[in-house]
């Protein structure tokens, strides 16, 4: 059975997740984009709030929307105004994910993301939700993987 991690990371969680699902058997997919957020956090997280919440288009950087030859996909994402953060939202609207196991790993400062689930449940039904508070900083986070 094949399975990747696609995933967008901000300040590491992601990171942190994808280092332990490739140990897993995983191949691990990046997401990148042209332009990152700013570096200070007011901003950062303002303007990735705002972002998510008009939906907004990310430009991504050579990202690889095949998923054919997979079993399993699992979606990573940090939770920006309790929403899926814009480059793996925009990345997952490039992904046919029919006929595969999906699961959506969320990681946010606290540990839920009430409009990502739901979004989740209606547009991918039967899919596997896990939400994870920073796993960067709490590491027994990582054993609900």
């Amino acid at each position: 059975m094949k399975k990747i991690f696609i995933y967008y990371s901000l300040t590491g969680n992601g990171d942190m997740i994808a280092d332990h699902l490739k140990r897993d058997g995983y191949d691990i997919r990046k997401i990148k984009v042209k332009k990152e957020l700013p570096k200070s956090f007011l901003f950062k997280m303002l303007s990735g709030g705002f972002k998510a919440a008009i939906d907004y288009k990310e430009t991504l950087v050579d990202f690889d929307h095949e998923v054919a030859e997979y079993d399993e996909v699992v979606i990573g994402s940090p939770v920006w105004n309790s929403r899926l953060s814009t480059p793996a939202a925009t990345a997952l609207k490039t992904l046919d994910l029919t006929d595969k196991k999906v699961t959506f790993l969320l990681y946010s400062g606290s540990g839920s993301a009430k409009k990502a689930t739901e979004f989740i449940h209606k547009n991918y039904p039967g899919s596997k939700i896990v939400n994870l508070k920073e796993p960067k900083k709490e590491k027994e986070e990582i054993k609900k993987l």
